[in-house]
């Protein structure tokens, strides 16, 4: 049968539009690589506490330190990140960023993370000198410090960090899997038996992190990675058109409004328009898209690993989540995604409300910057995956608002953030303000380089470098 004749001209159509692609690709990761260059420069130059050891974090656009607590788990990213990229990109193999990495941060975590050595509990915050300030209820202090341990170890070949890491990692199951009464939170009689998406989508990352080209440790925790991404996807509710931050332990929906709450996202089609991209809707996808990816579903059978890679390349394509006057992830104005650019901490609760009732968290309508650079990595893992160039307008769309609004060049850093409308919010020296929802009330914070206080130095630079692997 021969070749229609229109034949050769489509396949010279999809050629050139092939070529295309490469080249914008290949832009883009070239600004992503100066974007990381600026960043790291940044922080090697004003984070390192030359005295004490350990990173300052909160620091103004001329670096200057205006508040010398210390995050553990911030301290734990920024060693994470400089050991990724000294282990994978050659222009950061430098000494500089090893030495910072282990006897500024990694030695820093080592002394002073655990409140009470041996046990396992870290404190949440420490003062300059590492006594601890605030220790939190959660895992996630935890969870990094197993990061930063896992990296060390990969970049030095020291066992003491691997060990570290291990033992860690093991505590943290057992919180999470058999007993959670060490994180020392009160089992009280009228708490719900509820189960957040929180704590699989951590554990699933760490499965991730320590099983990277370690036979033995991957498949000691393929088990626990199944049942991690059984728990995400236990998540999405009503139909598939609600990501629920909280369900049941038998991961069925709450009453009130704890069950209620997605953190953030807005409804699926018919109650204001597409499904949208919340915070840990993304934050999963990314992450499953990770654990399905490598061994082309999940060890348990096909079911679990298609339903993570059709949830995470197909729900967030329907076109009404997309808004066209901001330039910003935005369906109608009646229900508008918030997505939050500017200033709370990762655990603070957040988001809207799954029936269009009014949430009880008072930041609910905040933009914040980091789900933009979750959305940023999630569409190109899932161009990756899927290669639907849908995902790719998508993933560019997000990239140049948050390049456009967030970037802030002239500072040699990233920029705390703007208003809902997408203009800079008035920012003094030291503070940055972001408006609510009515532009009526003002909700102040610390300023702080890439981004804001508590997102610290590591969550941008490790954003930036998972973009540019991607790319």
């Amino acid at each position: 049968m021969g070749r229609s004749e229109g034949e050769p001209c489509l396949q010279v159509q999809v050629s050139q539009d092939m070529e295309k692609e490469r080249e914008t690709l290949q832009a883009w990761k070239e600004r992503v690589e100066h974007e990381l260059d600026v960043v790291v420069a940044f922080w090697l130059e004003h984070s390192h506490d030359q005295e004490h050891g350990g990173f300052f974090t909160c620091l103004g656009r001329d670096g200057q330190v205006y508040d010398d607590l210390k995050y553990v788990w911030l301290q734990g990213r920024q060693v994470w990140m400089y050991c990724r990229l000294y282990r994978k990109l050659e222009r950061f193999r430098r000494p500089e960023l090893l030495n910072a990495a282990k006897a500024a941060g990694g030695e820093f975590l080592l002394r002073y993370a655990r409140v009470a050595p041996p046990a396992k509990k870290c404190a949440f915050v420490l003062t300059r000198d590492g006594r601890p300030v605030k220790v939190q209820r959660t895992i996630f202090s935890e969870c990094f410090y197993t990061m930063a341990m896992n990296e060390l170890w990969r970049v030095t070949g020291d066992a003491q960090y691997q060990s570290e890491a291990v033992e860690m990692m093991d505590q943290i199951v057992h919180w999470v899997r058999e007993d959670p009464s060490g994180l020392g939170r009160p089992q009280l009689p009228g708490a719900p038996a509820a189960e957040s998406m929180a704590a699989p989508m951590m554990l699933l990352s760490l499965v991730e992190q320590l099983g990277e080209a370690d036979d033995e440790l991957a498949g000691s925790y393929a088990e626990l990675g199944d049942w991690c991404a059984r728990r995400i996807l236990r998540h999405v509710q009503r139909g598939g058109q609600a990501v629920l931050e909280n369900v049941s332990e038998d991961g069925e929906g709450l009453s009130g409004c704890l069950g209620r709450h997605q953190n953030p996202a807005h409804r699926g089609p018919g109650r204001g328009g597409g499904t949208g991209l919340p915070r840990w809707r993304v934050s999963s996808r990314r992450v499953i898209l990770g654990q399905t990816g490598r061994a082309g579903g999940l060890k348990a059978g096909p079911t679990v690993g298609q339903r993570g890679r059709e949830s995470a390349v197909s729900t967030a394509l329907e076109p009404p989540a997309w808004g066209r006057t901001r330039g910003l992830p935005y369906p109608s104005p009646h229900q508008a995604t918030r997505w939050k650019l500017a200033g709370s901490c990762s655990v603070t609760p957040s988001g809207e409300d799954a029936d269009g009732l009014c949430p009880t968290q008072l930041e609910w309508a905040m933009k914040l910057w980091w789900p933009h650079s979750e959305a940023m990595i999630a569409f190109l893992m899932g161009y990756s995956e899927s290669g639907d160039s849908a995902l790719l307008n998508i993933f560019y769309q997000v990239a140049e608002y948050t390049f456009r609004q967030v970037s802030a060049a002239s500072w040699s850093q990233r920029c705390g953030g703007d208003r809902r409308h997408g203009t800079p919010p008035p920012s003094p020296p030291r503070r940055t303000c972001s408006l609510s929802r009515s532009e009526s009330s003002w909700k102040s914070r610390p300023w702080c380089p890439l981004f804001s206080q508590e997102s610290g130095p590591c969550p941008t630079g490790a954003y930036i470098w998972c973009w540019w692997d991607r790319l």
